[in-house]
């Protein structure tokens, strides 16, 4: 007879087994939507993410590629969706779209779309996917706009399919809206495939292990997944930590302060502080953004090997202040709200620095967008998005990576993909020397890109960041290098503005903060920088002091 600890060890195996097979499915949902997309910001970017819920829509497995801010949002828009069209109501073929801002995450291009799967005519889970689309009409520029009703079109919870008959009308007045319709109905009608290849992936398990298998596999990876959290934050000496940062803003700074609490019952993330919401710029974030990525951060370093669900989240909370930045009352223009997002991270790991010293990362340089756009020679739109990456912030023990994306995991379109869809030109991609933060252990370089375009002028929007203020180092490590946004040579304003032919545009992407004291760096670790180019001879003394007897001290 098996006794209880191998049982318990047998249960565990087949509940991994059976994790396992669910996010491979995602994997697979994944790799079907990158095939089939019509935009680069999805195929080639992968600003998206696909999730599977359960049937209470509890977020259970997500592809390991996915957006992670969006993996934590997307289940709670999922629910609030559902109380306008309960599971109940729903039948095979229906598929739910919104991408309002306030539901969703945080800003309109977010679609998210939900594949309700059903076994015997009852829902037994769905398929979410979040995926940033190609256009969503309103204004051209990033920044200036007033509300939300500038900013382009909002849908309300609606039916995208009804029984598998498409919405006529929702699809024509989307078409109506968009500047890129091929693109963007393409997009969605990607997703929609995705999600119902996933359908039969998740139908397939079904019949291996029974509808209650499934509930079974979902209540065990949120039960553990939340025990396994509680247990991390358990290990976390109780108390209060306080945390800020500065960043970019939109013509004045933005500053984010948070107070984090943590005890037996878990962690809670205030953010009262931060600076007021804007009525004339669009960097602000609604609640489930802070949330999200507030969420992402404390996983990433209390549980980082637990693959994504909703049970690791369920011990921590997000407050703010309604009507700040990090909580702001709908119609508040949001476009930009990474400007603000991104920097949430920077602030929760200046708090918990003095608690999990071995677990907080320096600030990281991402991310740029930028958005070329015009017509091409036989009258048709073009489109291509490019959202590069600076370097990220370095931990204790490693540096910074160059040129990766952190908090998200986005890639950069490739130069063929650019050149292709549009008449522009890549001059250069190449890391910026000396622009990773001195430390101990150093922040990952940012990158050089210069672009041109041949015979015709192309449109540009380009959103950069930490120009002002650059990503923070920790530990007593350094900032990394600010980015520069430059025309010919020569500062420019934030605008969209025609690139005419000739004319050469520069990002040099910001460098990820550095940790630890630089002169406590290995001196082979400095040489080998400097050989291969990334530290320079004279960073090397200034900086490391390469050219003096190094002690732990730095004396």
């Amino acid at each position: 007879m098996m006794n209880v600890a191998t049982s318990r060890e047998f249960e565990s195996i087949t509940l991994w087994i059976q994790w396992s097979r669910l996010i491979s499915i995602m994997d697979e949902v994944d790799v079907a939507l990158v095939r089939t997309s019509f935009s680069t910001i999805v195929g080639e970017t992968r600003d998206f993410a696909v999730v599977m819920l359960d049937k209470h829509a509890r977020s259970i497995a997500q592809s390991q590629m996915s957006s992670p801010a969006f993996t934590c949002s997307l289940p709670s828009a999922t629910r609030r969706m559902l109380e306008d069209f309960p599971s109940s109501s729903l039948k095979p073929g229906d598929v739910l779209i919104t991408n309002d801002p306030w539901i969703c995450h945080g800003h309109l291009p977010d679609f998210y779309i939900v594949v309700p799967i059903f076994h015997e005519d009852a829902v037994v889970g769905f398929i979410a996917t979040a995926a940033h689309i190609s256009d969503i009409g309103g204004r051209l520029d990033e920044f200036d706009a007033r509300d939300v009703f500038e900013e382009g079109l909002r849908i309300p919870p609606s039916k995208l399919y009804d029984g598998g008959v498409a919405n006529d009308q929702l699809f024509r007045v989307l078409e109506a809206n968009i500047r890129y319709p091929a693109q963007v109905l393409g997009d969605v009608e990607a997703i929609v495939g995705a999600g119902r290849l996933g359908g039969l992936r998740l139908g397939d398990f079904i019949n291996d292990y029974g509808r209650d298998g499934l509930d079974q596999a979902a209540e065990a990876i949120l039960d553990r997944s939340e025990a396994a959290m509680r247990a991390a934050i358990a290990e976390m000496p109780y108390g209060t930590y306080y945390g800020e940062t500065a960043c970019d803003g939109y013509k004045v700074p933005t500053y984010i302060k948070v107070k984090i609490d943590v005890g037996p019952d878990g962690v809670v993330c205030d953010y009262h502080g931060s600076s007021p919401a804007r009525s004339d710029a669009s960097v602000n974030c609604v609640l489930n953004v802070t949330h999200a990525h507030s969420l992402y951060a404390l996983k990433c370093s209390l549980v980082p090997d637990i693959p994504n669900n909703e049970g690791l989240f369920r011990p921590i909370r997000t407050i703010a202040e309604e009507g700040s930045i990090v909580h702001a009352r709908f119609p508040a223009a949001v476009k930009t709200r990474s400007k603000t997002s991104y920097h949430l991270h920077n602030a929760i790991y200046d708090a918990l620095g003095p608690a999990l010293p071995g677990r907080v990362q320096a600030g990281s340089g991402s991310f740029w967008s930028v958005k070329c756009f015009g017509t091409d020679s036989d009258g048709t739109r073009f489109a291509v998005h490019v959202l590069p990456n600076g370097g990220r912030g370095a931990i204790e023990g490693h540096d910074g990576q160059p040129t990766v994306a952190f908090p998200g995991n986005g890639t950069i379109t490739p130069v063929e993909i650019i050149e292709n869809w549009s008449p522009m030109v890549v001059l250069e991609r190449s890391l910026r020397t000396d622009s990773g933060g001195a430390g101990e252990f150093r922040g990952g370089l940012g990158q050089s890109i210069r672009l041109t375009t041949l015979d015709r002028a192309v449109r540009l929007t380009i959103r950069p960041d930490k120009i002002r203020f650059p990503a923070p180092g920790l530990g007593g490590g350094q900032p990394g290098a600010p980015g520069e946004l430059l025309l010919d040579d020569a500062p420019m304003a934030l605008e969209p503005f025609e690139l005419l032919p000739g004319q050469v545009v520069s990002l040099n992407l910001p460098g990820g903060g550095g940790f630890g004291n630089p002169a406590d760096r290995d001196r082979d670790l400095v040489s080998a920088d400097v050989a291969a180019g990334l530290v320079s001879p004279e960073a090397s003394r200034t900086l490391y002091r390469h050219d003096l007897p190094l002690s732990k001290t730095g004396s």
